[in-house]
């Protein structure tokens, strides 16, 4: 099992640049493939992006491709997604999300194939 907590939200201009962070507990974090998510307001929960354990694959909604990317930092137990370029559209709450997978390309990039999830961290752009 892991638990994670995401951090690095806030208020920014749109334009500008922010990093959210995912630390995941336990030693296991290696084998856990790892995914940001995000909730605009009023709507569903969105796929954001993605990383293999390894990080040697990664995904990305069109909605954010050449404007973010994830990273992982297995020996800090902790994902990152960098965005930059943000847009109004991009403020919402972006939840981390984690599976435990060896595999170097993932399944489905749906809620459902996830089975842990952070609490969420909150994104603002001003416009």
């Amino acid at each position: 099992q892991v638990q994670l907590v995401e951090s690095g939200g806030g208020l920014v201009q749109a334009g500008g640049s922010l990093r959210l962070s995912c630390a995941a507990s336990g030693r296991t974090f290696s084998s856990y493939a790892m995914g940001w998510f995000r909730q605009p307001p009023g709507k569903e929960r969105e796929f954001v992006a993605a990383i293999s354990w390894s990080g040697s694959s990664t995904y990305y909604a069109d909605s954010v491709k050449g404007r973010f990317t994830i990273s992982r930092d297995n020996a800090k137990n902790t994902v990152y997604l960098h965005m930059n370029s943000l847009k109004a559209e991009d403020a919402a709450v972006y939840y981390c999300a984690a599976r435990r997978w060896s595999g170097p390309r993932l399944g489905e990039l749906t809620e459902s194939w996830f089975d842990y999830w952070g609490q969420g961290t909150q994104v603002t752009v001003s416009s």
